[in-house]
Formats: structure tokens, sequence, C-alpha cells
């Protein structure tokens, strides 16, 4: 009687608590012993159905590992894990199991154990798992790395497969995609590679983006909807096995500046909305990264459009032609102090110039423009007959009185015509690599290789300056460059000022035209560490 009692106490406490007790049998029948709690709402399989089936599909594997260790040591088992609900088959909720292997009559093993209800308690942990690696999100200058940061941290608990796209654009004004290194893919699923700005793009990420509202598509797996999305993602999509899209905005100031894109594959459920929430939240914290970006962005259009103002066209001069580019470092605002310049002092005659001041910034781009505006003042006053040297003396001067930069390089150049086909160079040399001559019928050489050039401007005062000359004639071709074309960490400049040569030999025999020769002089992209600025003159047959 007493064990009686005791056993409906038992019962009545059970029923009073959030979690079930059950008892899993040698043949897999469960059957549900006491407890309100998730009793009414986990699914039962039915006969000929397995117990692992209510479990997610994702989570079946390591489930079913960590239920035939606990099984072979005889020890319990205490997890959370993903169960389907009864009233909706195609959801889930987690459930914290706790369940102890015990022997039958017959010696055969058997399972008791509780399940309650985890689901708010996983989520509370899985946000602030997921917010603490948001907040590893590296600094905005290195934008594609935040978005792998981001797309890693939801891969593969939230999502199979996450793509992050960097939306410009102005305000009111036509938005494009354009593609990142911000991909994570859980591993099986077919390469999102290579991305292009159309593999998740159509009429629903545009509306997506303009109404800066989540959306999320479901289908059955690998039936994709064809319309809306673009044909590149869509046999993506199918391949995959996708069961779903969702595509989110991450808003900035009130604007749409990335889209992240999230499937389930493989036949996994789609995300519920709970599921979809915590991923809107997670990738919202891109929103600091990316608005530093858009300042810098901001910054860098300035700064460019300042050192644009200084680089342009050279003018033209009857008998030569001249060709300049301008390349800045992978730096953070794009900008720096190198500059070129070609100014007309007489209808036989220009001024061409070449200069560096130190920095990749905004203030050395500022420097650069004080400087080359004092140069072409100085070198137009003083007309074709005078003396590059005394322009470059006068230059330096001035620039120390007005407390100018801490260093400057250049080269400095007056150019005339003496005859129909000759042109007479003047130039001296401020600490700045030497120039590249190419002529016609002779292989290229160093102009004054063996000269050392002047000390450069703003080092000290009343330095010698010499003046160089040297002839240039119809077809010959004069190069002037910066260091950045031939100056790398941990490398001798001798040896890449000889492979300059050679290779500017090369481009030379293979009759590569001008325009096209000073681009292929640019090193690799990922070898490039400074500004590099190119500016080079090809004398021609005159009127």
């Amino acid at each position: 009687m007493n064990q009686e009692r005791l056993l409906r106490h038992y019962a009545a406490l059970m029923s009073a608590v959030p979690q079930s007790v059950w008892v899993l049998s040698a043949d897999g029948v469960v059957t549900l012993l006491a407890g309100s709690g998730m009793r009414e709402r986990l699914w039962h399989p039915d006969s000929g159905t397995s117990w692992m089936d209510a479990v997610h599909p994702k989570d079946r594997d390591w489930f079913r590992r960590a239920w035939r260790r606990t099984a072979e040591e005889r020890s319990p088992l205490d997890t959370i894990v993903r169960v389907r609900l009864k009233d909706a088959p195609d959801r889930f909720r987690h459930i914290k199991i706790i369940a102890v292997p015990v022997l039958d009559e017959e010696g055969d093993t058997e399972w008791v154990g509780t399940a309650a209800d985890a689901e708010d308690h996983w989520r509370i942990r899985m946000r602030e798992k997921l917010l603490a690696r948001m907040a590893a999100v590296p600094a905005a200058h290195d934008l594609p790395e935040a978005f792998l940061t981001t797309a890693a941290a939801v891969v593969p608990e939230l999502a199979d497969a996450v793509a992050v796209f960097h939306v410009r654009g102005e305000p009111g004004g036509a938005a494009s995609l354009t593609s990142t290194e911000g991909v994570g893919l859980a591993p099986g699923l077919p390469s999102l590679y290579p991305l292009d700005r159309d593999i998740l793009w159509g009429a629903t990420p545009r509306q997506v983006i303009e109404s800066q509202e989540a959306r999320l598509l479901t289908f059955p797996p690998g039936e994709p909807p064809e319309d809306g999305l673009s044909k590149v993602s869509v046999r993506w999509l199918r391949r995959a096995g996708a069961t779903s899209v969702a595509l989110l905005p991450v808003v900035v100031d009130g604007r749409a500046v990335a889209l992240a894109t999230t499937t389930t594959c493989r036949g996994n459920p789609p995300p519920d909305e709970a599921d979809l929430n915590l991923l809107q939240d997670v990738f919202q914290q891109m929103s600091g990264p990316l608005r530093r970006t858009m300042e810098l962005q901001r910054i860098r259009d300035r700064a460019l459009a300042l050192q644009q103002s200084f680089l342009s066209p050279p003018s033209a001069v009857d008998g030569v032609s001249i060709t300049a580019l301008y390349h800045p470092a992978d730096s953070a605002a794009e900008v720096g102090g190198d500059w070129y310049d070609a100014v007309r002092l007489s209808a036989d005659s220009l001024a061409l110039s070449i200069g560096d001041i130190a920095g990749h910034d905004l203030e050395a781009a500022a420097a650069m423009g004080r400087v080359n505006s004092l140069l072409r003042g100085l070198a137009y006053d003083s007309g074709p007959a005078a003396s590059p040297a005394a322009t470059l003396s006068r230059l330096d001067r001035i620039v120390q009185a007005l407390d100018g930069p801490s260093m400057v390089t250049a080269v400095h150049a007056v150019i005339r015509r003496v005859a129909p086909h000759i042109w007479r160079v003047t130039l001296s040399n401020a600490g700045h690599p030497p120039p590249l001559l190419i002529p016609r019928d002779a292989p290229p050489r160093y102009l004054h290789d063996l000269t050392a050039p002047d000390p450069p401007l703003c080092v000290t005062d009343g330095l010698p300056r010499t003046d160089l000359h040297t002839v240039i004639r119809e077809g010959d071709t004069l190069v002037f460059y910066t260091d950045g074309l031939v100056e790398a960490p941990g490398t001798d400049i001798g040896d890449n000022l000889r492979r300059l040569r050679e290779h500017t030999e090369a481009l030379v025999r293979a009759r590569v035209p001008l325009a096209t020769l000073i681009r292929r002089l640019l090193p690799p992209a990922q070898n490039r560490r400074d500004d590099i600025a190119v500016i080079a003159l090809e004398a021609r047959t005159g009127k």
C-alpha cells in the first residue's frame, strides 16, 4: 500500500513539472510513463517507424553516435537535441534528454529517461555564442574577412550554405550586388565558386533590398522557384537539394548595404520564425564594420577626386605622344603622394615631372597637390630655357619655408625640339629612380645609371643640384616612374631595375603599344606595396 501511494504521489508530481518520463524498450517501443511537459507536443513514431525519425536530420548522426557510446559505456546520456513536433511534423524543437540504460528481465538493454523543453535555453546560449563569434569580426578595411567570419558563424548550426554580398549604389538609385569571399558551406555541398553578381540576383533580392525586409522562400527539396531568382542560383539550389532560401538585408543608417543569403540543403527543413530572427540578429552585427567601411569609402572618394584633379591629362605638344597612369597602393584610403605632370612651355617645348612624397593617405595626397602645383607654376614661369636643377632648387627652398613634407623625391625635365626629328632633354634628379630610355633601334637603358642622383628635396638647405643632358630621336621613348615600380621589401633595388629593363625589352620586341606597355610594367596586384605613377614620352615626326 505504501508503495502504491508513493507511486501515485510520484505520478502527481511528474504531471506538475515541465518534463516527461519515458521508457524505450529493447525493440524500440517508446512508452510515456508520466509528466505533462512535452508529452502532448512531441511527434511519436507509428508502427514500422523508427523513433530516430523524430530527431532532426542534422542531429541524427551525432545523436546516434552518442546513444551508442552511452550504451557501450553503460553511462547516462545528457544532451539537447532537436525533435519533431506532433502538430507540425516539418518543425522541430530543442529538447533536453536525460537517459540511462538499464537491463530488463531478459537481460536486454532498455532505457528510462526524461524529456524537457529546452528551446528558450538553447536559443539564449546560441545567441550568446554567435554574437561572441561576431565580436571577432575584423576591422572594416578587411571586409571580405569580416563576411567570411560572419558566414562561418552560422554554418552548420543555422544554415547549410551562406553567401554575403556587398550592396553598392546610392540611396534612391539603382543598387548592384558585388560578390565577396563571404561564403560558408557545409561539407558535401557543391561549390558556390566562382561567385558573380548574378548568383542570387533577381527580382526577389531586389525587392528585399528595396523593402529592407527579410524574406524566406521555401520549396520541395531541389525544386526552387524559377521566377525571382537568377538562373545561376536556381541551378545551384537544384544540385544542392535545397529546401529554402532566406534573404536577409543588413541595414545601416536606413540603407541596405549588404545582403546575406542562407540556404537549407539536402532535404533539411527550412528555418522557423525563431531561427530567422536569430539569423537577422547575427547578420545585423555586421552593421558596425559596414558603417566604418562606408565612412572610409566616402573619404577614399574625396581623396581620389583630389588626387585625380592633380593628375590631369598631359598637355599636347606637336611631335610627341605622352601616356601616363597612376595606380594606388593597396591601402585604406587608396591615395598617396605620387604624381606626374607635363606642362607645355611653348610650341616646341614642355616640362615633364614625376615625384613621390612619403605616405599613402589623405595627408600625403594633399602635400603632393601643393608641391605639384608649385613645381608646375615655377616650370611655366621659368620657360623652356630654364635649368631643371635651378627650378628644383627654387622649389626646395619654397617647400621648406612653407613647412612642407619631410622628404620629396622628383625628376624634373625640360624637353625642347632642336631639329625636326630630334629633341634635347635636360633633367635634374632629386633622389628618384633613373628614367628609362627605350631607343627605337637599341635595347632599353637607364639614363645616367652610373651617376648617383642628387639628394631628395626637403632634407637640408642649399644643396647644389645638377643638370643632366641627353637627346631623343623619332621613335625613341622616355619613361619616368616612381619607386613603387621597382622597390619591394626584402628585395634588391639593383636586381629590380635589371628585371624592369629586361621586361621592357621583351615588350618592345613584341611590338606592344606604349599605353599597353606601361600597364604591363606594373607588378602583379598581390605584390604591390606602394603607389605607382608612370609617365612616358614618345618622340614622333613633327609637322
